[in-house]
């Protein structure tokens, strides 16, 4: 196995990491920002408000994309069995 091979498999793993977290980084900071901006508009200053909203958003995200991600990550794995195997 090549210098290059090893780098090949770290950048699969690297964008297949970025892709599985990204949808839920993106709705996480924008309920932060609606929410930021609705208490900056009412002064309601509550640490916690912010919390509940992103957690159901996080739930209801993982409940649609699920099989996507999982379908995702299991590639990814067949892929380094493979690789594996290979050796």
């Amino acid at each position: 196995m090549t210098q290059g091979d090893v780098l090949a498999i770290l950048q699969d793993s690297l964008l297949v990491a970025l892709k599985l977290s990204a949808p839920m980084l993106v709705i996480s900071i924008a309920i932060g920002l609606v929410i930021a901006i609705f208490q900056a508009a009412t002064q309601i200053h509550e640490q916690t408000l912010t919390f509940v909203p992103k957690v159901l958003a996080i739930a209801l995200l993982l409940i649609v994309l699920g099989s996507w991600m999982m379908t995702l990550m299991d590639d990814l794995v067949q892929r380094l069995f493979r690789i594996m195997a290979g050796l």
